[in-house]
């Protein structure tokens, strides 16, 4: 039941974490430079919920495994590109420090499933 939980919890944090980013993009000043970054950013941050929810489609253990490892890959692309957007000044840094907590906060729990899910196929 935990772990059922636990993959809620996660599908709905990466749910709502899209929809701020989402929202913040319509806050950024209308120039090329931030237009570049949100586009990469929303294709980051809504790629960790979208293969989270394609996982479930898997047809085996280790397609599950691949599109939890995506997820974290857009998890850490997604850090790179708030990190532009905060250093570059095109957004408040408290809001993107705050995003950026949230996207390391999702980037570990979806290291750990990994690495679960790595013992698990691999310890018979």
């Amino acid at each position: 039941m935990q772990n059922s939980k636990f993959k809620i919890d996660l599908k709905l944090r990466c749910y709502k974490f899209s929809l701020t980013i989402i929202t913040l993009a319509d806050t950024l000043p209308s120039k090329r430079s931030s237009w570049i970054i949100i586009d990469q950013l929303i294709r980051a941050a809504t790629s960790i919920g979208a293969n989270l929810t394609e996982a479930r489609s898997s047809s085996s253990r280790l397609e599950f495994k691949r599109f939890y490892e995506i997820s974290l890959k857009s998890a850490n692309e997604t850090k790179y590109w708030l990190g532009l957007l905060r250093d570059t000044g095109l957004a408040d840094k408290k809001v993107i420090d705050d995003l950026l907590q949230e996207a390391m906060e999702l980037s570990n729990m979806l290291a750990a499933g990994v690495m679960k899910l790595k013992q698990k196929l691999f310890n018979f």
